[in-house]
């Protein structure tokens, strides 16, 4: 039985997806942030707070790129032709 980490079983356009989801969560969690002070009736955040908040469309857009790299690799490598087979055994 061997042992594989997470980083040797990693195919391609799984980093994108990893980073993606990470950017899009920093995302969310400024969107909630931002829309916040709209139902407290605080000060609204300033304009930096809001092009944090882009980051979730961003995130999206990493990780359809990674899924669609991955895909594109499986593709590939279903169209590689099969080695041989081993002759079958006399009798």
């Amino acid at each position: 039985m061997t042992h594989e980490t997470l980083a040797d079983s990693a195919g391609p356009g799984d980093g994108l997806v990893r980073v993606g989801a990470i950017v899009f969560i920093i995302g969310t969690v400024a969107t909630l942030v931002t829309v916040a002070p709209l139902f407290l009736g605080t000060e609204p955040f300033p304009t930096a707070a809001y092009l944090v908040s882009m980051l979730m469309g961003v995130g999206f857009l990493i990780a359809g790129i990674g899924v669609l790299r991955s895909i594109a690799a499986q593709r590939r490598q279903a169209r590689q032709p099969a080695p041989p087979a081993p002759p079958a055994p006399s009798v």
